[in-house]
């Protein structure tokens, strides 16, 4: 697991609610800090993805667990 600065439970959402989300929860924290989302919708791992790739932002790690998707992203 990745040590994070900010959790954000977006379980229950389904797209695009989850990234609009961790976009709002990224504009509030520091450059260079980690954001950790839990989802449930199995089809945030590719939104994160691309997330990741259009605004510059990384995508550190995607986790499964059960029923539910970890994903950690740095704010550039």
């Amino acid at each position: 697991m990745v040590d994070f600065d900010q959790e954000l439970d977006a379980c229950g959402l389904n797209c695009p609610l989850p990234i609009l989300r961790a976009k709002k929860s990224l504009a509030g924290i520091e450059s260079g800090k980690v954001l950790h989302i839990i989802a449930t919708d199995p089809g945030a791992v590719k939104d994160f993805e691309a997330f990741s790739k259009q605004t510059g932002n990384e995508l550190l790690d995607t986790t499964e667990d059960g029923d539910k998707f970890h994903f950690f992203v740095k704010k550039k």
